[in-house]
């Protein structure tokens, strides 16, 4: 199984076809090349951790026989940022682990956790903008924290708890850019759209982490069992949500998407592929610098299910900056 230094040394290349990129073999190494053949990146198959291609492309039997052979996962985009499928690298056989998934009578203190550790983070992420209007916010958050921590709720009640606590986060977190409440998947204005694009990159870098162990990604604890979904990946990637929020709120700060060109149809708005392409390498970019702790927390979860550890041994998610 792969350990975290082996993981720390992984890496995660994007392919974009439709600016002519193709990828090749050589050697047990993988050569991105240009249009005019020019190789921009090489990289042996050992170091890989995942392919994200974006745009079409015709995949070789070679490529998928290496992603086995290699270890790593593939996942497709659109052009539009929208994932239409995934050959993910997963460890098979793994019976034990998924009879505890499937047996376990903790699925709702899990969920109970994994939400009071969402809450942590974004009160965390809130101290960072050291803005003391912002500090009824933290006592608010503090308060649904206690609120949770205090007795066993059902999950109806934990996601009304959490719903609660998502407006006091993001009305502080982007109170200075015109916010209007968070919106799933209507893309009604250029923060929500962004908050989309990034999450569906952190699910699907969570999910790959998630294969290597062997874990049925469709038994969740928080999210029910619901045909197709990844109610598991669903689960994980909650407390790793203020990665993505930070890094666009650091970018609106920064003035750094006054370069971009967002559209509006059909009262969505949209990224155009090139400004997209460049939000998803941002944002790729942001989810490195906590690989560590996202390994780290996967890995103790792995370990508390198969050591039948108590509720109280929980692991909690830190999101701690690795290049400080």
């Amino acid at each position: 199984m792969l350990s975290e230094p082996d993981f720390l040394e992984k890496k995660i290349i994007l392919v974009y076809t439709k600016d002519g990129d193709k990828i090749s073999f050589k050697n047990d190494n993988i050569i991105i090349t240009d249009t005019d053949g020019t190789i921009k990146l090489q990289l042996s198959c050992y170091r890989l951790f995942a392919i994200f291609i974006i745009g079409g492309i015709s995949l070789t039997s070679g490529i998928i026989s290496r992603s086995k052979k290699f270890g790593f996962s593939i996942v497709l985009f659109s052009a539009n940022f929208k994932v239409y499928s995934t050959i993910n690298y997963s460890l098979e056989g793994n019976t034990l682990l998924r009879k505890k998934q499937y047996t376990t009578l903790n699925s709702l203190n899990i969920a109970q956790n994994l939400i009071i550790n969402k809450i942590e983070n974004q009160k965390e992420t809130i101290k960072k903008l050291r803005d003391k209007n912002s500090n009824d916010g933290i006592k608010l958050l503090e308060k649904s924290i206690e609120t949770l921590s205090s007795k066993p709720y059902s999950i109806s009640e934990i996601m009304g708890i959490e719903g609660t606590s998502a407006k006091v986060y993001f009305n502080r977190l982007f109170k200075e850019f015109n916010w209007k409440g968070r919106q799933p998947r209507l893309k009604l204005d250029e923060i929500n759209l962004l908050m989309d694009i990034g999450y569906t990159v952190l699910f699907n870098y969570l999910e790959a982490i998630l294969n290597i162990y062997g874990f049925d990604i469709y038994k969740g604890n928080l999210h029910q069992e619901f045909y197709k979904r990844k109610s598991l990946v669903c689960d994980i990637i909650e407390p790793f949500r203020p990665i993505v929020d930070y890094k666009i709120r650091k970018l609106l700060k920064l003035e750094q998407l006054n370069q971009f060109e967002f559209k509006q149809e059909n009262n969505q708005y949209q990224l155009p592929y090139e400004y997209s392409s460049k939000f998803v390498t941002l944002i790729l970019s942001e989810i490195a610098n906590y690989k560590k702790s996202i390994f780290k927390y996967i890995q103790q979860y792995y370990r508390w299910f198969m050591k039948d550890k108590d509720i109280m041994l929980f692991p909690k998610a830190e999101l701690i900056y690795d290049n400080n």
